[in-house]
């Protein structure tokens, strides 16, 4: 799986929200558990870039598995932004623990000592996860907006009746029609 995908619970879970069927929000929740299971069970508690699953795991194994090109973390903001909208929209405080636990790898893996923060080339070494001196500004602009957000005590801060955010954490007034 792909990292990316990370902001499908998110997706559902809005729907369901907006009056789709119930079960969008169950399949929502059951992926978001997913993706934190990707983070979560890496050593530095990063996501890769890909897993591939281990339909028949060992008790000796993990049930992802990662090739050693896809080891990488951009710092992406799929993950948490879906946390995002699973806290606000079922008032669940695991996803504000999720989040936290991610900020925290977040911090202890990929910030650089001039304050800023670096992808890594390698979620599986939490001694060297090999910083690459670069950070994508999706890290800015869409990972740590989502993060605020998810930690924010205001329900009202950009209400998801009163906005819906563009692909890029945008947020946008929903405007009746005339």
């Amino acid at each position: 799986q792909d990292h990316l995908v990370c902001f499908l619970p998110g997706t559902l879970a809005l729907g369901a929200h907006h009056g789709l069927p119930a079960d969008h929000m169950e399949l929502a929740r059951a992926l978001m558990d997913t993706c934190y299971q990707m983070n979560r069970q890496m050593e530095t508690g990063l996501s890769p870039e890909i897993v591939h699953f281990n339909l028949y795991p060992q008790s000796d194994h993990k049930d992802v598995q990662v090739k050693p090109a896809d080891r990488h973390n951009l710092l992406r903001p799929e993950t948490v932004e879906s946390l995002f909208y699973l806290h606000r929209l079922t008032g669940d405080p695991k996803y504000q623990d999720w989040g936290w636990e991610l900020l925290q790898s977040f911090n202890t893996y990929t910030r650089v000592p001039s304050g800023g923060y670096s992808s890594i080339s390698n979620v599986r070494d939490p001694l060297n996860p090999q910083p690459r001196d670069k950070m994508e500004s999706f890290f800015l602009g869409e990972t740590l907006k989502y993060l605020y957000l998810l930690f924010s005590d205001d329900p009202d801060l950009l209400s998801l009746d009163a906005y819906v955010f563009n692909t890029e954490a945008h947020p946008l007034p929903i405007w009746a029609p005339p």
